[in-house]
């Protein structure tokens, strides 16, 4: 019944005079600035993601239950891991006091938490993180089809500032339990499902946001750059919640919770979530109407991005009366709609397995690393933490990289399924000689970040909004939060599955564990053989049929976008 309402957009936002006063008036800079306001809003939310997994081994500190557990709080004077260093680790213990001795009198207050947090340091505590893990996880992608239907219904700028609100609320209140002694599981579990029912608004808003603002020209390098914001919101999380962590486990929380929430401010008053917001034209503009070549010059760049913001022009960014032409009236596609569109299902089951594995990593590799014997020893809960960052510094180099290949291969799902397959051997690779030394640790969790996030990042990005805009819509934007929340919510009920399966697959050793995640990357790959069969074929018949000069526009930057998914 939703998919003949029709939409009128919000005005400019409140901040923006203040922007066009500094230059922010061509549609190329105010572009840019949607590139750099979404990619901090996202960057927050991924940050607000990582405390749980950071805070594991406090909270149940499986570690006390062999003679290793001071070792895990303390490492020897020796051990200076690999590239971590005297960087980021600080030492618990102060000048002229044994470490041990300081560690013991932290213990007795709590901070530390030798004993844990009740209800997390029982015999099933394990069961229990892993459980509200896939609270959040659950909520979240439940709440990923409904923000996504309500995304392409409501004002972008408004949704996404109410999502990150909510979101810093919630995860503040979670670390509110340690300083108001809470120990009921229903709290955290309630606080968790609240969260992610907030953070559901991010994805598809920061999505179609790109994509009002972004043709297809080059997609899928400019989207692999910008899903940076994903490892940077998870090295940021992880380093923020790591560096309070001596100072009780709560402000873990409450630091990452205030920073969305202050995300949400900036997003509300400075994010322009369509050009016609502002008094510019849509890159779908020509599109709409049959005549996608004046849209595009040789380089890339849009034509209308010679045009600017008049700031005398009130039509434009003053009483929000413009004319009846830049008010976007467009019927908005309903989910069963969006699923019909050619490559949206394979894509989000895909999807579903490749995040199974990437969440995997994001809520149970600090505890994976702090709880196995690396080069002889144990490392401290925020040493491990903080080493956690290096698999999402390959997630960044694999989302570029994947973009990349895509673009000049011009096959999105050749590119995500080669790199799923050559996940299969780095995870292997890392389970099997990761203990050896920290530095083999650090090489192979990078490789393994690269193949792991790389394809996530490709199919998250530039395919869900290639999808978005699919011929099949007719010009009509409107898809892209809806096609966007379809596929990540699918591949969200996959990252609920991964870690809650961890915690309990976790009890028969990690072995079994990585012998999950070969099998979902295996998976991930396979489901995605019919597009690569679509592309090798199309592949082949374009190296028979195309002249040398289409060619060599290809090879120079041509159409990023894979044959299945073409316009």
């Amino acid at each position: 019944m939703f998919g003949d309402q029709e939409i009128q957009n919000g005005g400019p936002p409140p901040g923006f005079h203040l922007l066009t006063r500094v230059g922010i008036r061509s549609f190329g800079t105010c572009r840019t600035l949607v590139l750099i306001l979404t990619f901090i809003a996202y960057a927050c939310y991924h940050a607000s993601r990582k405390p749980t997994s950071i805070v594991k081994s406090v909270l149940d500190p499986e570690a006390t239950k062999n003679k290793s557990f001071l070792n895990l709080y303390s490492p020897s004077p020796n051990f200076k891991p690999w590239p971590i260093g005297q960087v980021f680790i600080r030492n618990y213990g102060l000048v002229g006091i044994d470490n041990r001795t300081e560690i013991q009198k932290n213990l007795s207050i709590g901070k530390l938490g030798s004993k844990g947090w009740a209800p997390f340091n029982g015999e099933d505590g394990t069961a229990k993180l892993g459980e509200i893990d896939v609270a959040f996880l659950s909520f979240y992608s439940l709440g990923m089809y409904v923000a996504g239907h309500l995304g392409d219904r409501l004002d972008l700028r408004l949704f996404l500032t109410i999502g990150m609100m909510g979101s810093g609320i919630f995860v503040g209140l979670f670390g509110m339990g340690y300083f108001w002694n809470i120990h009921s599981f229903v709290f955290y579990l309630l606080m968790q499902i609240n969260a992610g029912l907030f953070q559901a608004t991010g994805w598809p808003s920061v999505v179609a946001v790109i994509g009002n603002w972004f043709g297809k020209r080059k997609r899928g390098l400019i989207m692999g750059i910008w899903n940076a914001h994903t490892s940077v919101g998870n090295i940021s999380g992880s380093l923020l919640a790591a560096s309070v962590l001596q100072h009780g486990w709560g402000w873990s929380f409450i630091l990452p919770g205030a920073l969305i929430f202050c995300g949400g401010i900036m997003v509300y008053l400075f994010l322009p979530a369509y050009p016609e917001d502002v008094g510019l034209p849509s890159p779908y503009r020509f599109k709409a109407h049959g005549d996608e070549g004046r849209s595009d010059t040789k380089d890339g760049v849009l034509d209308i991005e010679r045009g600017s913001i008049d700031r005398n022009d009130k039509g434009a960014v003053g009483d929000n009366r413009r004319s009846e032409s830049m008010i976007r009236k467009t019927s908005a596609v309903g989910l069963i709609e969006a699923c019909m569109i050619p490559g949206v299902i394979p894509f989000a089951l895909c999807l579903f397995f490749s995040k199974l594995v990437a969440y995997t990593f994001l809520y149970w590799l600090p505890f994976y690393l702090s709880q196995t014997e690396i080069g002889g020893e144990y490392m401290s809960v925020k040493s491990a933490g903080n080493l956690s960052t290096l698999f999402d510094v390959g997630g960044i180099v694999g989302g570029i990289l994947a973009g990349y290949i895509s673009d000049r291969l011009n096959a999105r799902a050749i590119t995500a399924a080669s790199f799923m397959y050559i996940a299969i051997p780095s995870l292997i690779l890392y389970r099997s000689y990761g203990s050896v030394s920290i530095s083999l640790n650090v090489i192979l969790m990078m490789i393994s970040g690269l193949f792991v996030n790389g394809p996530y990042a490709l199919i998250t990005t530039a395919v869900s909004a290639d999808l978005g805009t699919h011929s099949s819509l007719k010009g009509n934007s409107r898809a892209l939060a809806t096609v966007t929340a379809i596929i990540d919510g699918t591949g969200s009920a996959g990252a609920a599955l991964g870690p809650l399966l961890t915690g309990f697959i976790s009890r028969k050793g990690w072995n079994a564990v990585f012998y999950m995640l070969v099998i979902a990357a295996l998976i991930a790959g396979l489901l995605l053989s019919s597009l690569v069969c679509s592309e090798i074929r199309e592949k082949l018949h374009e190296g028979k049929s195309i002249s040398p000069e289409r060619r060599a526009q290809q090879h120079s930057g041509g159409s990023a976008t894979e044959p299945l998914l073409g316009e």
